[in-house]
């Protein structure tokens, strides 16, 4: 019965080349995988806009409420045509990337830092837990009357809405490598530097990049924050502006180009951490 099945088994299996590799099967086999995961959020969005485009026209609440997907695709179209949507995102998009990058930079390297002392670390926790629990709009009137209406008080928000969290994942991954690893760097004559360098750095750099990708989203939303209270211009605007007025299409319109941009930057902090983090993705 045993050689029955086992013969049925080497039948039924393709089997491989003598000698394929086993990284051109994992990578096969990864992008099977990549491609069913993709077929199947698009059938779910494409399900979810066909029930949402056939329900809402039964219903007038309904359709002012929520607007369709047809009408939707109207205002993007014409956005498009009117030149507001490239003004707009590119507009918001320099806002995101100024707040990410300074935030994330001035977040990460005080992160890192607090690792050289344990004393600082509990020193300034309350503090870092007490920043981080202030609502992002509520500084948004303290950063207009500091910064002003232009370009820098975007910024400001998009920063401050980034930073304390580029601080907590750096320093947690900074306080989290092997207490092994680094007893034997000591041992073997290496200052404390050194395994700040070569040690600890490096071992938090998935931690760090994990907070750039949750990041990018906050960066976004200080920019937009931004621009409701303080813009005639970029999707925050357009946001406010069609809410305003009860143009709901609209609004969801500008929401669909501010997640495609959100979306955009995730995919590029990605790239980077595979040229960072090559072997990562090699596993």
């Amino acid at each position: 019965m045993t050689a029955d099945v086992d013969t049925a088994m080497a039948h039924a299996a393709p089997p491989l080349a003598p000698g394929a590799p086993s990284s051109t099967r994992r990578r096969w086999s990864r992008l099977r995988a990549a491609i069913a995961v993709l077929v199947t959020q698009l059938a779910i969005l494409i399900v979810f806009l066909a029930f949402w485009e056939h329900a809402t026209p039964k219903n007038s609440a309904a359709a002012f409420m929520f607007g369709s997907p047809s009408a939707i695709a109207g205002f993007l179209g014409q956005m498009v045509r009117d030149g507001s949507l490239w003004r707009d995102t590119s507009i918001t998009g320099m806002e995101t990337l100024l707040g990410f990058f300074v935030g994330n930079l001035v977040g990460t390297l005080i992160g890192l830092s607090l690792w050289y002392s344990r004393f600082v670390s509990r020193v300034v926790e309350p503090f870092v837990i007490a920043l981080g629990s202030i609502p992002i709009i509520a500084l948004a009137p303290i950063v207009i009357i500091w910064f002003g209406t232009g370009l820098i008080s975007k910024v400001a928000m998009s920063t401050l809405s980034v930073v304390i969290v580029a601080l907590v994942t750096s320093y947690k991954g900074a306080v989290g490598v092997d207490p092994d690893q680094i007893n034997l760097m000591k041992t073997l004559g290496a200052s404390k530097f050194q395994i700040f360098r070569k040690l600890v750095v490096p071992a938090s750099l998935t931690d760090i990049f994990a907070g750039l990708k949750l990041t990018v989203g906050f960066a976004l939303i200080g920019a937009i924050v931004g621009e409701f209270m303080s813009s005639s211009d970029g999707l925050g605007h357009a946001i406010f502006k069609a809410g305003s007025l009860y143009v709901i299409p609209k609004v969801f319109a500008a929401l669909v180009v501010t997640i495609a941009l959100a979306l955009v930057l995730t995919f590029l902090v990605g790239k980077i951490e595979r040229l960072l983090m090559p072997w990562r993705h090699h596993v």
